[in-house]
Order: structure tokens, then sequence, then C-alpha cells
């Protein structure tokens, strides 16, 4: 089958390996037909990091926990990459009770087994059951390379999926696959950001700081306006990304392109919640910084300096919550899901290009917000 495979920075191609099959009787196999690309993936496609994260980790620079996930070379080609995707059911194991072939459902990034320890705090992507597989890794993800298994990439022409029942949330009927196309990560991880902080406090303030995370941002300024905020402050120094999120209803503030630089004079407020999606240390600084007593910030993004330095005081003085850390999508795609069923959220808004399947190797590394791929799904004899 092919498998979209990560080269070198700035080159992909289509690589054949063999198709997975059912080793389990909770397995079932999809074929994705819609895929989206991750904003962590535009790291290796567009900067030469490799070499650079080699060095910074030598020389204590870069946190030697990013090798646990990336690899001791971090984004040393050849890997399958992708890890956001919709697909459809094409077989499903004797002990698989929920699925059908020919269903239609969102693929988390992360692989879990929905009842270990970590999987019953809502960890999934911590789940140790599926780490042990893993080496001894708690990360058992698609479209990271050999670290975090050998699950492959997504932007294949089969998946095959541990644990299905648990680990596949089906499209409600009515919803457009194109909707939720991200889904599998960067929509609920947004989601994730925003609406259970934002349900605390019924019509607060949210504040996102745009960039590197560019399409968790635009994502979470749009949920929060869905979910009643009175206010959604976006700030950005990209015009294309300001004219989505004015879009999705949030006022847009331009920013210098310097985010070395503190934001905050910039900042026209003080928030209850807010979202740091410009993966830069300064960044996290600043939206700690912009919150009103008792406010949550998450970030986002990959913080990989060593000892990256984050205002305690500040923190300590406002009684501020800080999060951060992998997404743990699987808990909150029902919610996601029907809210979108429910309300029409236009999260497509987002996607900046949209291509064929088939052009993936020169679609997938385009210098744009959002990536999505698609293809023809299946018709009930199992033909494109």
């Amino acid at each position: 089958m092919r498998e979209l495979t990560f080269i070198k920075t700035g080159r992909l191609e289509w690589r054949e390996r063999p198709a997975p099959v059912i080793t389990a009787p909770t397995d079932a196999l999809v074929r994705p037909f819609i895929a989206s690309r991750c904003d962590g993936d535009t790291l290796p496609l567009h900067s030469h990091v490799s070499r650079p994260m080699q060095a910074g980790l030598k020389l204590g620079k870069i946190d030697p926990v990013i090798s646990g996930i990336v690899g001791d070379v971090p984004f040393r080609g050849p890997w399958a990459i992708g890890h956001e995707a919709v697909a459809q059911v094409t077989e499903i194991g004797a002990e698989v009770d929920d699925l059908a072939v020919g269903d239609i459902v969102v693929v988390p990034w992360a692989m879990a087994c929905g009842s270990c320890y970590e999987c019953g705090l809502g960890l999934t992507a911590k789940c140790s059951t599926l780490g042990v597989q893993t080496q001894g890794k708690t990360l058992s993800a698609y479209g990271f390379g050999p670290e975090c298994g050998t699950w492959g990439g997504m932007i294949a022409d089969c998946l095959r999926i541990p644990f299905a029942d648990f680990n596949l949330v089906k499209v409600p009927d009515g919803v457009d696959p194109l909707r939720v196309a991200a889904a599998g990560d960067n929509l609920t991880d947004a989601w994730r950001s925003v609406v259970p902080p934002l349900a605390q406090r019924p019509e607060g303030k949210v504040l996102v700081i745009g960039g590197g995370g560019q399409s968790i941002g635009l994502y979470a300024a749009g949920l929060a306006v869905a979910n009643g905020a009175s206010q959604v402050d976006y700030l950005d120094d990209r015009d294309a990304r300001l004219e989505v999120a004015a879009g999705f209803g949030a006022v847009v503030r331009k920013v210098s392109k310097n985010r070395k630089r503190s934001l905050i004079g910039a900042i026209p407020d003080r928030y209850d919640v807010v979202v740091e999606a410009s993966s830069k240390p300064q960044g996290l600084r600043d939206a700690l910084r912009a919150l009103r007593p008792g406010g949550t910030c998450t970030g986002t993004g990959y913080y990989v300096d060593t000892g990256t330095k984050l205002p305690v005081m500040d923190m300590y003085a406002t009684s501020a919550t800080l999060n951060v850390g992998v997404s743990h999508v699987r808990p909150h795609l029902p919610d996601l899901l029907s809210f979108i069923a429910t309300t029409g959220f236009e999260a497509e808004r987002v996607t900046s290009l949209l291509a064929d399947w088939d052009d993936a190797p020169e679609a997938y590394l385009a210098r744009t917000t959002k990536v999505v791929l698609q293809r023809d799904r299946l018709d009930v004899a199992g033909h494109a």
C-alpha cells in the first residue's frame, strides 16, 4: 500500500509498505479519505531543524525530553507522516461491537486502550497499555516516527486501529467530514483549551495569541465565540490568519513578527481564558501575565528550550492555572462532534488549501495555514 513519507525537509514521497492486517479481535482496519496537516508537522517540513536540534541537545540548550518523542536524532527521515484523519471502516475484528464496515470515523492521533489507569484519568495519549508495546515509551501515536510505535502515518491506504470500539468515534449523520478533518488533533486541542475552562466562567473573556500553532489558535478563537465568550481577542502577525479569526467574530490585532519581544503592551485587557498558540516562550509569559485572577492559560505548542522561564510570582499573585502538555483528544471527541452537529460550527473556515489525495507529496509542503487532503470514499462494494 502507499504511505506518505517524510524524506527530508522540503521532500515527501509516496512509498510502498505492506498493508496492515487485523492481529487482535478488538482491531479494525480503516481507509483514510480525508487527512489534514497538523500544525506541528510544519516544523520539519519547512525548516532544517534536525541538525540544529541535535546540536542543541548536545549543548544542553534543548530539553532532552524531546528525544523521547522524536528520537535521539530529531526528525531524521524516512518516516511516515500525518496524524489527523477521517476514515472509513473496511474490516472489523471478531470482538468489535460498536462499529460496522462502512462507518465514517475520526481517528485520534494517539492510540489508547480505554481501560488502563491513565486512560481512566482521561490521559489517553499516555496509555500505559500501548506504551508497553512501543518499547517502554508513554506515547503511542501515528505520524511521529518509530519512537512512537510502528503505526505508520495516517496519509496511507490502510491503518490498523487497536481497541477500535474505544478509539474510533463516528462522525454524526449530516456532518460533512471535511468540517471535522482536524478533529483527530488540532481541532480537539483547541476545544479542550477553550471550552472546559470557559464552562467554569460562562461569558468569560478569552485571548488567543496566534502564531506557530496556526490552526489551533484559529479554531480556539472560533470555538470561544461559538461557546458564548463575552469577548474574544486574537493577536497574530499574519494577515491571512487575522482575516479568518475576524470571520469567526473575534476582535483581531496585528502584532510584531518579532516574537522574542513581549506583546503585553498590545494586549488590551485581562482574561479568564488565554490560549497560547505562538509556541514561543515569550508568548507563554505574556499569556500568563494577561490572566484575570483565577484565570486559566493553556499552552498548545512545543517549548523545547531548556529552562523556559515563567513569571511564577505573577501566577502566584493572580492564582493562575497553567495547562501544558500533549492533547488527550479521545475524551473530548464526542462532545466536540455533538457540538458541531448541533450548531453547525464552520471549522472548515480554517482550511486554506484543499488538495487532491494523490497530490499529497507537493500539497502537504505548502506554506499555508491548514492543508486538507481528500479522495473519494469507498462504495458498498469497496470501490472508490
